[in-house]
């Protein structure tokens, strides 16, 4: 089988791009509808409760701002919208991530496959219930790394002056990081690469992974991108592993 041609992008950011033509590659079509369905059930309702929320709680965090503050009020207020975008997108894709972990999983192979000019274990639904142990078993790996962090960030987010400038800031360059390596995983946990081991190769090349993570959360965040974010995510982030990971790893 022949390699599927493409163009190899310049940075991690090109990958999510990439992941939306192979999305729609011949052979891939049916492996993303139903990431699509949970994306599309879970982060759209989620995004249709938090327009109705959005507002108190925006005026519930500006009313902590210090009074010698105030007069930067027109800047920091687009900082909190940004801050409860992200917390908000985090939370809830990676809920939706949880749910598909095992059709992911599936679509990630499937896609290395196309890529690499190989035959995909054609193990059906078997074979997606025969992992599910495993998967579910690295998706609390991702949790048990991300919850002490996030708890120490969450706290820095109600610190007065320092939670509503600095605070948002950090909280999109975290969320950026953990997205690469929400979406990253699956190709690595195909290869049964550690868990510590695939942060570590994500940390050796940080820009090109936080440039990927940074641009799936911008679209995770934004209405009708995020319902199709999830399918590309995976197969951009397969895409990289193809290019910049699999063969320094010795994984064939």
């Amino acid at each position: 089988m022949a390699n599927y041609a493409r163009p190899r992008p310049q940075s991690g950011a090109g990958y999510l791009f990439q992941g939306f033509s192979l999305m729609m590659a011949p052979g891939l079509r049916r492996f993303v509808i139903i990431p699509i369905l949970i994306n599309v059930l879970l982060l759209g309702g989620a995004f249709i409760y938090l327009l109705s929320q959005v507002g108190d709680w925006i005026e519930h965090w500006m009313a902590s701002l210090p009074e010698w503050l105030s007069w930067l009020s027109f800047l920091i207020w687009p900082l909190v919208v940004i801050a409860i975008l992200v917390v908000f997108s985090y939370v809830f894709s990676t809920l939706a991530n949880w749910i598909a972990a095992p059709f992911n999983g599936l679509l990630a192979e499937h896609v290395e496959a196309k890529l690499s000019g190989t035959r995909a274990p054609d193990d059906g639904l078997a074979g997606i219930i025969k992992d599910i142990p495993r998967v579910m078993k690295r998706e609390w790996q991702k949790l048990a790394y991300y919850i002490p962090r996030a708890l120490g960030f969450l706290l820095l987010l109600w610190i007065p002056a320092v939670g509503q400038t600095v605070g948002p800031v950090i909280w999109f360059l975290f969320s950026a990081w953990m997205m690469a390596i929400q979406y990253c995983d699956y190709p690595f946990d195909n290869h049964k690469v550690s868990f510590p081991a695939m942060r570590q190769t994500l940390n050796q090349q940080r820009g090109a992974s936080l440039s990927f993570g940074a641009i799936v959360m911008l679209f995770t965040m934004t209405p009708f991108l995020n319902l199709l974010v999830m399918p590309a995510a995976v197969c951009g982030a397969t895409a990289m592993w193809v290019d910049k990971h699999k063969s320094s790893l010795g994984r064939h």
